[in-house]
């Protein structure tokens, strides 16, 4: 196929464009970077779209936005594939993958009920990032393990919080 059979989404002025996003968690991306639409970002959101790396993919352009590199790492939670693409003026003026930090802190809740981070102590959590791909992170606090659908549990969860307020 050509790129202009390929173009399903039309090119954006300024903003980040978030590529090879694993299939079906575009929305995903979104809730865990605290985008509900109501910010006033033209959003484009391509999903389940053919993709050499990974059969099939997402896509989420934000015009008007580019993220920063706390953002990324949420991202990377979600999708450790993706890659981000810096939009100026029509150029593509900067493109890298996002990448998981050895240590995550702040982010994510600790899936266990008993741990410290979710009583009443005033403490951040913080996980340490074991595997990558498939995604293993273990809390500082309690050694508690959490996976890839553990984090897409809590986000799904999040989101379905913040739809009934």
């Amino acid at each position: 196929m050509s790129e202009k059979e390929e173009l399903r989404v039309k090119k954006i002025k300024d903003g980040t464009v978030i590529d090879h996003i694993y299939a079906g968690h575009a929305l995903d991306v979104l809730n865990i970077l605290g985008i509900t639409g109501h910010e006033g970002y033209v959003l484009s959101i391509v999903m389940n779209v053919p993709s050499h790396l990974l059969g099939r993919k997402d896509i989420v352009k934000i015009e008007g936005r580019e993220l920063n590199p706390e953002e990324l790492d949420k991202i990377a939670l979600i999708s450790p594939r993706a890659t981000i693409n810096i939009i100026r003026d029509f150029l593509v003026v900067g493109k890298q993958r996002v990448k998981l930090p050895k240590v995550m802190k702040g982010i994510l809740k600790c899936a266990n009920p008993t741990c410290i981070t979710n009583s009443s102590e005033p403490l951040e959590s913080i996980f340490n990032i074991e595997d990558e791909d498939p995604q293993k992170l273990r809390c500082y606090f309690c050694n508690r393990t959490m996976n890839h659908s553990d984090l897409l549990k809590q986000i799904s969860a999040e989101l379905f919080s913040r739809l009934n307020q």
